[in-house]
């Protein structure tokens, strides 16, 4: 495994995929497609020294959903996952570290799948919320991005958990859950036998238990805005008390980066519908901005 180095070649990709969430009000769209905008709009691609990877175009968001018909967007959900997991293969394998601005949580089967094709890699899942429901501990799962961990570990309908044979995309044993504080996630966080470290109790030492080990070939990073509290950045579809400050995850960022095996970072979930004057996007930039150089 090899640690990021300041000369490593960071590729910006936006997947601007809403298709995980429910629509927050009738008639309307989840807005955190238009994320990777606004962090571009703060200058993130520039700052960071990193070559442009494009756009890769989601397809249709669908509002109309009911109980018993699996999940929400789920065969649009899967063939993204596909479709990303190949942009992000060939950014590795141009030497590129991938920087993937989403969108919502469910492209994180994209980065886990093909990862899964290359080895056996770890997660680092920095997230207020566990977004574990699966057919296990809920009677119907509506959202991707509510199970979005659970599908990465197997749980949940074949046509994402097992896209070409590969479920699971990652072992339980190879993750680790930072900034979880929902109670009820906490819960099924708890019973399900997956690392955690809860709020702001964070450790990388604890961190690089689970994630730097000779059985493993390297580790994603996964990053929620949520994990950001409510009073730093509020501009998020499921806002909860009890979360890091900027400087804490600036901090936790830097050094998930620095572990050996580091494979690249996802940032999902900020609604810029929801911060009218960008400046919870410029705050993310300079998170990221600050956690990268």
């Amino acid at each position: 495994m090899t640690s990021l180095t300041p000369d490593r070649k960071l590729t910006v990709l936006d997947a601007p995929s809403n298709l995980g969430l429910r629509p927050p009000a009738p008639g309307t769209f989840p807005g955190c497609y238009k994320a990777p905008w606004a962090l571009r709009s703060a200058g993130l691609v520039e700052r960071i020294g990193a070559t442009d990877g494009g756009v890769l175009v989601p397809p249709r968001y669908v509002a109309t959903w009911k109980a018993g018909d699996g999940v929400r967007n789920g065969q649009a959900i899967a063939a993204y996952a596909r479709k990303l997991s190949d942009r992000i293969t060939g950014i590795r394998e141009s030497g590129g570290f991938p920087v993937v601005l989403g969108g919502d949580c469910s492209i994180l089967l994209g980065p886990a799948l093909a990862l899964r094709k290359a080895g056996r890699y770890g997660l680092a899942y920095v997230d207020a919320h566990a977004d574990f429901r699966h057919p296990g501990n809920s009677p119907h799962v509506g959202s991707a991005a509510g199970e979005d961990l659970a599908l990465v570990t197997g749980r949940g309908h074949d046509y994402l958990v097992d896209i070409d044979g590969l479920r699971p995309y990652v072992r339980d044993e190879d993750v680790i859950v930072l900034g979880v504080r929902d109670d009820e996630d906490l819960r099924d966080i708890a019973e399900s036998g997956l690392a955690f470290l809860p709020g702001t109790d964070l450790s990388l030492d604890a961190a690089a238990k689970v994630l730097v080990r000779d059985e493993l070939d390297g580790f994603w990073i996964h990053v929620d805005a949520d994990v950001l509290d409510p009073s730093v950045l509020p501009a998020v579809d499921s806002p909860t008390p009890g979360g890091l400050d900027a400087a804490q995850l600036t901090e936790l960022l830097r050094g998930l980066l620095g572990l050996p095996g580091a494979a690249g970072l996802e940032v999902t979930i900020l609604d810029p519908d929801l911060d009218e004057d960008g400046s919870q996007a410029a705050l993310l930039a300079d998170v990221i901005v600050a956690a990268l150089t």
